[in-house]
């Protein structure tokens, strides 16, 4: 899919497992720069390598 999302920002709540990692990784392959939140820091930490 091509959703055209460069230069668009995504906030991704629970971004750091399961469906809300997969979910930041899609809309980073479409070119968005995407913000993640966790209700842990550590979690967060590891998700950032992406």
């Amino acid at each position: 899919m091509n959703f055209d999302l460069k230069d668009k920002t995504a906030l991704v709540a629970c971004g750091n497992r399961d469906i809300g990692l997969e979910i930041a990784r899609s809309l980073l392959n479409e070119g968005a720069k995407v913000i993640l939140c966790s209700r842990k820091k550590e979690g967060l930490d590891g998700a950032a390598a992406l």
